[in-house]
């Protein structure tokens, strides 16, 4: 958590104005996508976010908006009083959110917060949130009713009542900020006469794609918990990662664990619990990080390519002005960068989509074509079979003296792409400027302990969108392990990674990148069930297996 002068305000407002009202939000049980609409709009709008101890990071990711114009993002123990902070900036007009982890109404900080807030003559709105009881839905644990919810806060001096908790009807929900405490809890239910074989579940990272889940019995959770937590310290993390030594989990009691078997329907998706590495540009990563999250997988970015201007710009400056000036018939992107590049471009003269006016416009996929109809324009040609420069060029009209009155193309792409256009286009009758409209650079070796993970198989899968990225990958990390699953776009991209000593493993059907993540996944789920027909005392031990365990 980073600090922009903390105990500051940090947007001026003005001496004189109206104390702002403080929003007290929750964070949720940890996915972002779970974020209340209010405390969204809170967190976007705000000019100081107090986050207090517990608060899972990937649910602030909706603050990252805000923190980019310039509001203040306080983490805990940078300011020794949230609650003075919040009324310091408040009185100097500024939108103040504090966010207590999952649902403020189960946080026993709630209450002292508040009513100091309001002793400071300060206006409160308090916004719930997803609990508890969400993260055990995500489990696949339906708690029901009656049911009740316990924060257990190992540095409070007062212990809770165990004989009380022991004899509620229905199930237990217990909150740990450290997970490691479940062992204690679970002895002090058996000494306040829980049976020892009550049924157990502990969920940590809950609700997240590194969710892991452990169903036991209240005399063998402690066992079973300590190998849950050792598993999850072999995922690997980016710095600036969860620290793995203060784990907070849920924990439910009861016979709504039994339940697990048939509503585990979050760690059901194809890739959960597959660590999957994504060698991209680093403007690109982030659409195909999301395609993975949401089949479940731990998407682990890693920039192999840079992508920066040509060397020199005039012949790009040329083609502009050609374009302008009415030199070409035909614009064709071969890429997303591409658009990109010639965008940047005519944003430089001061242009905008108006300079394509009588210029027919080709994109080699579905996925440029998205990045040009981006821009404000239609494609008049997208390739009707394979989404590659050959299925461009099986579609692409030969050149006509009476139909078209200008017989050149202008083709802006990267300095190492294939000449397969540039010759196809000519065959056809037609001129080509092939100019380089940027360049991929090669990008700095990732973090040692991403390099040490896949090298040392707890990486579950590559994916490889281009052969660029299998060289810049293999050069600047090594090969990936044996045991670590190898996809790639296509059949240039496979021959690569052949070339460099890799075993193939998937291929996806159409090159782009929403069928190789649906070729991946297609793998995953037939992996699985091969695994699943093997008897457990045979099964390798995988990381791909370790997505969530049990105990029979």
């Amino acid at each position: 958590m980073t600090s922009r002068s903390a105990g500051t305000p940090g947007r001026a407002k003005g001496a004189g104005q109206p104390a702002q009202p403080v929003a007290v939000v929750g964070s949720g049980p940890g996915n972002p996508d779970l974020l209340t609409v209010r405390a969204a709009e809170l967190l976007a709008a705000a000019d100081v976010v107090l986050v207090a101890e517990g608060v899972p990071a990937p649910a602030l990711s909706v603050a990252g908006r805000a923190v980019a114009g310039g509001a203040v993002l306080v983490g805990p123990g940078e300011v020794a009083d949230p609650v003075k902070e919040a009324v310091t900036r408040s009185r100097a007009g500024e939108r103040v959110v504090r966010v207590l982890p999952g649902d403020p109404f189960e946080h026993p900080d709630l209450g002292r917060e508040v009513a100091a807030l309001q002793r400071a003559k300060v206006t409160v709105e308090v916004v719930p949130a997803l609990g508890a009881p969400a993260t055990a839905a995500y489990a696949g644990v339906a708690v029901g009713l009656p049911h009740t919810v316990v924060a257990l806060d190992p540095t409070t001096p007062t212990a809770p009542d165990w004989a009380a908790l022991a004899a509620a009807p229905g199930n237990l929900v217990l909150l740990l900020p450290v997970a490691a405490e479940l062992g204690k809890a679970a002895a002090s239910l058996l000494e306040h006469g829980r049976r020892a074989d009550t049924p157990v579940s502990l969920t940590v990272d809950g609700t997240t794609s590194r969710q892991r889940t452990v169903v036991s019995t209240l005399d063998a959770v402690e066992r079973d918990a300590a190998a849950l937590l050792g598993a999850r310290d072999e995922t690997p993390v980016l710095p600036g990662g969860p620290a793995p030594d203060v784990v907070p989990a849920v924990a439910v009691v009861g016979p709504a664990v039994r339940s697990r078997d048939k509503l585990a329907w979050w760690e059901s998706r194809a890739l959960f619990g597959w660590t999957v590495l994504v060698p991209r540009t680093r403007e690109q990563a982030g659409s195909l990080a999301a395609m993975l999250a949401a089949q479940g997988a731990v998407p682990l970015e890693v920039p192999t390519i840079a992508v920066e201007p040509p060397r020199t710009p005039a012949s790009m400056d040329r083609a502009i002005n050609g374009l302008v000036s009415g030199r070409y018939q035909w614009i064709a992107f071969t890429s997303t960068n591409a658009v990109r590049a010639v965008r940047e471009k005519l944003e430089e003269y001061g242009l905008d989509a108006r300079a394509f006016a009588g210029v027919k416009v080709a994109a080699v996929g579905e996925v440029t074509a998205a990045a040009v109809r981006a821009w404000g324009m239609e494609p008049d040609l997208v390739p009707s079979g394979q989404q590659s420069s050959e299925g461009l060029l099986a579609d692409w009209p030969p050149y006509d003296s009476v139909l078209d009155p200008i017989n050149r193309v202008f083709l802006p792409r990267a300095d190492i792409a294939t000449e397969t256009l540039v010759a196809g286009l000519k065959e056809r009758g037609w001129e080509v400027d092939d100019v380089t409209a940027y360049r991929t650079v090669r990008a700095s070796p990732p973090p040692a302990p991403v390099r040490e993970a896949l090298k040392g198989g707890r990486v579950d899968a590559v994916l490889f969108t281009s052969s660029s990225t299998v060289r810049n990958l293999v050069g600047i990390a090594g090969k990936p392990h044996e045991a670590t699953v190898i996809a790639v776009i296509g059949p240039q991209t496979a021959a690569t990674a052949v070339e460099l000593g890799l075993r193939v493993d998937v291929e996806s059907t159409e090159p782009n990148v929403p069928a190789l993540v649906e070729a991946l996944a297609g793998f995953a789920l037939a992996r699985r069930t091969e695994q699943q027909a093997v008897p457990s005392a045979a099964r390798p031990r995988s990381a791909r297996s370790r997505s969530s365990t049990s105990r029979s």
